[in-house]
């Protein structure tokens, strides 16, 4: 299971787009490690320099809009992202984020309200979002047992592994 998720909100508009998340022009690049040095380089040239491991990215409308790459959630994972929070995401890149073991949780109440800077605390079991910062709670939906336990083993791959399926 996930333990709860702690970190500094990096806030993001409506229609970030996986072009935004990790340019295009790195897609030839599959090395996480390599890839973490570009993450949200065309929406926030600074991100990487600032992002902390734990750190929360929180969005708008649409997060992860655009091509089916998996290269976005891989980003902000190897990015040392905890997990987005977003009012939606593209039904793609809310996939591929389980896949690569990315937690996400929709909030309208806490996109709309949590500013850049705040700090917030996620429990994965309740789909409680607390803002420590502003002293709020939001709500999301919680995160089912068998999300929890393919997020904490690394992603789907390696979930099948760990089970001798692969």
């Amino acid at each position: 299971m996930i333990n709860r998720i702690k970190g500094k909100a990096f806030v993001f508009g409506n229609d970030i787009d996986t072009d935004a998340i990790i340019p295009a022009r790195y897609l030839n690049i599959s090395d996480p490690g390599h890839l973490k040095n570009h993450c949200m380089e065309d929406a926030d040239p600074d991100f990487v320099k600032n992002v902390s491991a734990g750190d929360i990215i929180v969005a708008g409308k649409n997060f992860g809009c655009g091509s089916s790459r998996e290269h976005a959630p891989i980003s902000i994972k190897a990015a040392g992202v905890s997990c987005v929070i977003a009012e939606t995401f593209a039904r793609i890149f809310q996939r591929n984020s389980i896949n690569m073991g990315l937690p996400i949780f929709v909030s309208t109440e806490a996109s709309k309200d949590i500013t850049g800077g705040d700090i917030i605390e996620v429990d994965p079991d309740k789909g409680i979002i607390n803002n420590l910062t502003k002293g709020k709670k939001y709500h999301s939906n919680p995160l089912p047992a068998f999300i929890q336990e393919l997020v904490a083993d690394g992603g789907l791959i390696e979930h099948t592994r760990k089970r001798g399926k692969i």
